[in-house]
């Protein structure tokens, strides 16, 4: 079954830190460039972090950059996102994305809140 599927998510409390998991099936996991997403209620997905296909290179989102760290595993067919000192306008759903040519998959998403 092709998809992605994603874990990780949960409460944090402010200052904490949360790695997100998005484990691949079905398709060339190593062929695609990833991405993770972020959707806050009542918003549109914003980009958060990509990475390309063999790991070589990452891209982060301003809101993001310095505190999170986009990283692959092509041999377990996963790509992760770390993330350090969350604060509550951090909390969202957190998307996984795959990409190469017309090939684009999402994932379902895994919810990620920062409160007290």
């Amino acid at each position: 079954q092709v998809q992605l599927v994603e874990s990780g998510g949960g409460l944090v409390q402010p200052g904490g830190s949360l790695r997100l998991s998005c484990a691949a099936s079905g398709f060339r996991f190593g062929s695609c460039a990833m991405s993770w997403y972020r959707q806050f209620p009542g918003k549109e997905r914003e980009w958060v972090a990509s990475i390309t296909s063999d790991g070589g290179s990452t891209m982060y989102a301003a809101s993001m950059r310095g505190r999170a760290a986009i990283s692959r595993d092509n041999s377990k067919n996963t790509v992760y996102l770390q993330m350090i000192s969350l604060k509550p306008e951090d909390t969202a759903v957190y998307y996984c994305r795959a990409q190469k040519s017309l090939f684009d998959l999402w994932g379902q998403g895994t919810q990620v809140t920062v409160s007290s």
